[in-house]
């Protein structure tokens, strides 16, 4: 349990204090939930996280983080933690299964507009960096607080609860699967065939994170099979890993997307609570870290006595830009699995190689 009664200002804090801060409830300890609680507990708040799993997801995924996430990481406090286990990710294409190379990933460009590059983070790192300004969970009975965040995920119990059953997951057909390959490819990015692709960045020295997604391939074997043929490394990814360390999931959303992240004045959806998209933009991590950044600084401004004005602007400023991004994913999705890639690699060769 995070758990910082007191604020800044003593044992007992001041009057001013007391009528600023209050007491919250995170319900996930996803990236999103230990975010939110990082920026209560900093802004003074009380914060108790609750988290229904005995142990932490620390699979090895890489997270990719925008110059914008970084920056509400550097608001939270958390820059520095981030960076110092992080990669910059500045050169991947995409590629036909040939090899050709269709066009650059606009990573320079990025950069360039930011002043500072994309960076790759593993999961575990990430997660860890985020609980030690936390110290530990626990598991309260209750939900009785000034303020209810529900960042526990596309399948989430505060969303059902306080936001009805309207939006729900959705499946599209698709089977993604991700791991880490025990040695660095050279070669980043994603390669496009007929209704499957695979992608490879960087994660950390000397290994490289991978992604899938096919339809309907449920086993190693199948999966495999769906890219014998592809160009180097891809094949040798899948040969020289062990699918025991493989993680298979179905592609979700939520669909339709909700009118409002916040209700009742004092409940707020954050992350894939809020608006679960696709993977194909890698954004899940970055939205979720600015919903974080965005909701503890509308708390923090408003303070206690002033959470349902807080939650509006939180909501304004979130929710448009979120959805924005979790309907561009979808689209990104079906451009890259339609069954036409003739047409689309005609596209895409137009773009800077």
């Amino acid at each position: 349990m995070a758990d910082d009664r007191h604020g800044e200002n003593g044992e007992n804090g001041n009057s001013n204090q007391s009528n600023r801060s209050g007491t919250a409830v995170v319900v996930g300890a996803g990236v999103g939930g230990l975010a939110t609680a990082v920026g209560l507990r900093r802004a003074g708040w009380s914060v108790r996280v609750l988290e229904g799993r005995t142990a932490l997801e620390r699979y090895g995924t890489a997270f990719g983080i925008h110059p914008s996430a970084q920056s509400a990481m550097d608001r939270l406090g958390l820059g520095g933690a981030l960076r110092a286990r992080a990669l910059p990710y500045r050169r991947a294409h995409v590629r036909r299964p040939d090899g050709r190379v269709l066009a650059a990933l606009p990573l320079e460009r990025v950069e360039r507009k930011a002043g500072r590059p994309e960076l790759l983070v593993a999961r575990p790192h990430l997660i860890d960096a985020l609980l030690a300004e936390l110290g530990r969970l626990t598991d309260p009975r209750t939900l009785d607080a000034d303020l209810v965040v529900g960042a526990d995920g596309i399948n989430s119990a505060v969303r059902t609860a306080h936001f009805g059953t309207r939006s729900g997951v959705r499946t599209i057909g698709t089977v993604a699967w991700i791991g880490i390959a025990g040695f660095e490819t050279g070669i980043h990015g994603e390669t496009w065939g007929d209704g499957r692709f695979f992608g490879m960045t960087p994660v950390e020295p000397g290994r490289t994170n991978w992604y899938a997604a096919v339809p309907g391939a449920t086993t190693a074997d199948e999966l495999r099979a769906a890219f014998e043929g592809w160009h180097d490394p891809v094949p040798r990814v899948l040969a020289e890993t062990d699918p025991a360390t493989w993680i298979r999931y179905q592609m979700r959303h939520l669909h339709p997307a909700l009118p409002s992240f916040v209700t009742a004045g004092r409940i707020a959806l954050v992350g894939d609570a809020a608006h679960a998209m696709t993977p194909n933009l890698g954004q899940g991590a970055c939205t979720a870290l600015l919903d974080a950044e965005a909701l503890t600084r509308a708390v923090a401004a408003h303070g206690r006595t002033g959470l349902p004005a807080a939650l509006r602007a939180y909501d304004a400023e979130r929710r448009r830009s979120a959805q924005r991004v979790a309907l561009g994913s979808r689209t990104l999705h079906r451009f890259v699995t339609t069954r036409r890639p003739a047409l689309r690699d005609a596209l895409i060769s137009l773009l800077p190689a």
